[in-house]
Parts: structure tokens; sequence; C-alpha cells
């Protein structure tokens, strides 16, 4: 089967994730692809001489009045030709007129409104409900997500759950040399609840933690940033505190495997992939209580606090960290092989073709 795979957002955190660990999955399964998305780019992640691969050049921004309206005649010919398009976020050109699948990772602004304006909610829901009225299939990333796209949308329509995996680079089991600093990863967003992680940081350093906290991401330059975090009054918040900026996978593996304790207090999640990838390098998790990590996380060796709670997240870094490194941990290999990109892309596939 001829597919067309819309690739233009593949560098992107998140979602680009998930299309790049999906790809040789989607090449080595013998289907034609035809994959959208700037030719340069995409080169790094599909090998050139794929017989079964061709690129596409098209670059229209996702969610652009120009993707809406027209895309060019070459493109939407070309992608026509194919049996069916996936999409791996919520947006779909104009001129497919082919059977189109898509994969929705959340509905966070439904659900968490106050992260946007009035416009921006209204524009946010036109997209995901042409998603909806377009796609034959549904693919999302969890129960959870499964549970709030039918409270919202209440579609016929099948709403598979593919899950998120363990990254290529992460597969083989690592072991780091531990040292005193606690890790986040994501991006200074208010439902990453990162105000949260600092007030509670400083509250336990100010009873003796002895650990640092390592940011991976920038603190600059996010469209629904925390503010709290950027225009935090208090001296004392960023005290041991340092942000890395965009780092390098063989970075990420570095701080990963050599971190005393990830802690991610998402307030929402999708997924939710940081503590998969820790406890995949023996590093543990300390995660919030938000439903959807107590889907994804059960039976998994992580600790809990409750979601917003400073007080709740400052006594679990006392308990967990208060003497000194945590021990590690240790998955089992049905742990490791509860996620996996392989599984996500023969679900989208099979569901395809």
């Amino acid at each position: 089967m001829k597919i067309a795979i819309d690739c233009r957002v593949v560098e992107s955190s998140g979602i680009g994730v998930y299309l790049r660990e999906c790809l040789p999955f989607f090449v080595s399964s013998g289907n034609e692809l035809l994959l959208l998305g700037d030719e340069k780019v995409l080169q790094k992640y599909v090998p050139i001489k794929s017989p079964n691969v061709t690129i596409f050049q098209y670059t229209d921004n996702p969610f652009s009045i120009k993707e809406l309206t027209r895309m060019p005649g070459k493109v939407r010919r070309a992608v026509n030709s194919c049996g069916a398009y996936y999409s791996p976020y919520f947006n779909i050109p104009s001129g497919v007129r082919i059977p189109v699948y898509t994969t929705i990772h959340d509905v966070l602004f439904p659900d968490m409104p106050e992260l946007t304006s009035k416009i921006g909610l209204i524009l946010r829901m036109f997209f995901y409900r042409r998603a909806v009225r377009r796609s034959k299939c549904i693919f999302t990333v969890s129960e959870f997500s499964r549970s709030r796209i039918q409270h919202y949308f209440g579609t016929k329509k099948p709403v598979l759950v593919t899950y998120n995996g363990i990254s290529n680079y992460l597969l083989a089991p690592g072991s780091g040399k531990p040292r005193k600093y606690l890790l986040f990863i994501g991006n200074i967003k208010k439902q990453k609840g990162l105000s949260v992680l600092t007030a509670a940081f400083a509250a336990a350093r100010q009873e003796g933690l002895g650990m640092d906290l390592v940011i991976v991401g920038s603190a600059e330059n996010f469209r629904t940033k925390d503010t709290e975090i950027t225009a935090s009054p208090r001296k004392d918040a960023f005290q041991g505190v340092s942000f890395t900026g965009h780092v390098s996978d063989d970075e990420l593996l570095t701080y990963l495997r050599d971190a005393a304790l990830l802690v991610q207090p998402s307030l929402y999640e999708g997924f939710g992939i940081p503590p998969l990838e820790a406890m995949s390098q023996g590093t543990p998790a300390l995660v919030s209580d938000i439903p959807v990590f107590k889907e994804i996380y059960r039976g998994f060796p992580v600790s809990y606090f409750e979601a917003g709670n400073v007080l709740s997240l400052k006594e679990q870094l006392l308990l967990l960290c208060g003497n000194g490194i945590p021990p590690r941990v240790a998955l089992t290999q049905k742990q490791r092989d509860t996620y996996t990109y392989q599984k996500t892309a023969g679900i989208i596939l099979g569901e395809i073709t």
C-alpha cells in the first residue's frame, strides 16, 4: 500500500519524537511511502536509498491559513495518488481526498482553557473537530487521552491507543555515576508544574536537601510558558537551579543516567515520557498523581506526590533524597517491552493497511 505521511514536525519535541521513532518501522514495513516535509531534514532520519520511500518537499506551516486553503498542486496530486494519508498531529492540509488517519496526543487546551485566550481555544477546537471529522481512524497515546477525546467529540469512529515508547538510543540498559542533582525534562509551560517543583525544591533545600536541580530545557521562548517561573520575585527560587537549554541525545542520555532522581510534576499530560526514559537508565522517578501517570506507570517502580501540592512534593523529595542519593531502579524485561515504538508503528500500520 502507498501511504502519504506528514513529516513536517519531525524535529519538534514530543510529537516529533513519536514520528521519528516510528519512521524506521514504517520504512521497514515494505509499504510504499510518500514522506512530506523538508528533504534535507528527512534524510537524517530515513536511509537515502530506501527503495520504497519518496520524499516530497512540503514545508507549509502546520495550522497555517496556507495549509488550510491551498496545498500546492504537485503535492496534492502526489498525495492523492496514495491509498491513505497519515498525520502524527491533528492538522490536515486542504486538498487531501484519500482516507485520513491522525494521532491526537491530548486535548490539553479544552481541558486547561486557562492556557490560551478565548479566540485561541475556539481555533484549537476548530482544528480538533476538523481532525475528528476528517479521520477514518484516530490514534492516541493513552486511555486517558482516548477518554478525553470521546468526552469532547463523542465520535463513533475508532479511537485506538498506541502509547509512546522508549527512544532507540535509550533501549540499551545503562548505568551512570549518580550525582547529587534532581532532573526535570520538559518545557517551561504551566501544565508541566515546574513552578510547583521550584517552590518545593527551595523549601526542601531550606530543610537540608543537599541536591541541585537541573532543568533540561530553555528558560526562554515558550509561547505558553509558566509565568510563575519566568517572573518569580523570590531570589531563593533559583538557587541551585540550572537550565541546560537544548541538549543532544547523547547529552540527555548522560543527564538521565547521572541524575539522583527524575521529578515530573506535571498537572496535565497525554502520556509523559521522561519517567520511562529515566527508569530505562536506572534512575528512579517521582511523579505527580495525575490520572494518566497512574495509568501509564501502574506496576512500575515510581513514587507519587499530590499534583500541584508544594508541601507533598517537598516531603517526598526529603523522604527520597534527604539522606543522599536514593537506590537505583531496574526495569524488568516485561516492563521494558510494555511501551515500544515498534508496537506503536504496528498498531498504526495495522489499521491503515
